[in-house]
């Protein structure tokens, strides 16, 4: 039996791409990730201190040649669904089998591992599309002497400040080397989260306001899914202060001590983040609560008005039952005046009570 998600549709293909993995050795290549069958292209921004070229490598081949100059190379690799392609590469820069299982893992979290001659970090990469909606992009990175790869599975990224920075001769990074380069990206990766926590803060303060004002079924919804995002983004974001932090404490070469400066900024960026996250955290679970709270107030506010009117009219039921009764002895029946007096009577009894019920501030 194929089990469907909450919009209907089947979830067969999601546990295909689980399932093909099952069975396998460690460090074998298998792409888990939802843009299977596109082609996997390179481009290559190289720079020094002199200037910087972009390319576009047909082949592995002619990668290759940007690791071997004294500049610094960018080498961006789009698109992870060619596992031959990855291999290739994998084995033109002597990468671990294992890297490679995690550069197409889109499901990997964020992590640092430290191999000889490189260093090989996974993240998050999130931002809001034209919708506002969030998104979250796997990206992988491996910071060599000179060079640094980076894989990513579609063409939209947040390093486009850095590419605007590189293109600058008086940048900082076009005087530095590969590890300052290695710590831009992550920086700009760290700095995008403020845009997404931004717009979750929005987010918050909107629900609020209808939560407080005029909570709708609709409201509920939106909590549930602002709860959904804020968790997602925990679990995407909270690691890494941890991997940034042991960038900073690693013995590795590959990380200069001028680097680790500026990766403290970074440091504090990322607990910056993780203060807020647990902030919003608490705050869009306490928001479904609100709601559930305002929605009951107006519900004992709408029973309260329905119980006073029930209780003014039960006396002036009771009167017209006993005079409604088709009894012969009853003397008021035949008093000329009894109609009169009994719609009087009842009346005082209606002012009476409504003038009670508003000393006792319940009306």
């Amino acid at each position: 039996m194929i089990k469907k998600n909450s919009n209907g549709k089947s979830n067969s293909k999601r546990h295909s791409r689980i399932s093909s993995k099952l069975g396998k050795a460690p460090g074998t290549i298998t792409y888990l990730g939802k843009r299977a069958g596109g082609a996997s292209h390179i481009e290559v921004l190289e720079y020094d201190k002199k200037g910087f070229t972009v390319n576009t490598p047909n082949d592995v081949g002619e990668c290759i040649v940007h690791k071997e100059t004294t500049s610094t190379s960018w080498i961006n690799i789009v698109g992870l669904s060619d596992e031959k392609f990855i291999t290739d590469l994998g084995k033109a820069f002597h990468l671990n089998p294992l890297v490679l299982e995690d550069i197409v893992n889109t499901r990997q979290r964020p992590k640092i591992d430290e191999y000889e001659g490189y260093i090989f970090g996974v993240f998050r990469m999130l931002y809001l599309n034209g919708e506002q909606q969030l998104v979250g992009e796997h990206i992988a990175m491996v910071l060599m002497e000179d060079s640094v790869l980076v894989f990513q599975e579609v063409t939209e990224d947040v390093f486009m400040g850095v590419r605007d920075r590189i293109k600058l001769k008086s940048g900082r990074v076009r005087s530095r080397g590969a590890d300052y380069l290695f710590f831009a990206l992550i920086d700009a990766i760290i700095d995008n989260y403020f845009v997404v926590l931004e717009n979750i803060n929005d987010r918050i303060a909107v629900l609020e306001e209808e939560v407080y004002g005029h909570p709708e079924p609709e409201t509920a919804r939106q909590i549930q899914i602002l709860k959904k995002d804020v968790l997602k983004i925990r679990k995407w974001v909270f690691p890494v202060r941890d991997l940034v932090h042991r960038l900073i404490e690693t013995e590795n070469p590959l990380i200069t001590k001028d680097t680790k400066l500026f990766l403290r900024d970074a440091l504090d960026h990322s607990t910056e983040i993780n203060e807020d996250l647990h902030v919003y955290r608490e705050m869009s679970m306490t928001l479904l609560e609100m709601y559930m709270s305002t929605v009951s107030n107006k519900m004992n506010e709408v029973m309260k008005v329905l119980t006073i009117m029930a209780s003014i009219f039960i006396p002036l039921t009771f009167l017209a039952g006993i005079y409604g009764m088709n009894f012969e002895h009853m003397p008021e029946l035949h008093w000329k005046y009894s109609y009169f007096v009994l719609l009087a009577a009842m009346l005082v009894l209606f002012i009476g009570m409504l003038i009670y019920f508003r000393r006792k501030r319940w009306l």
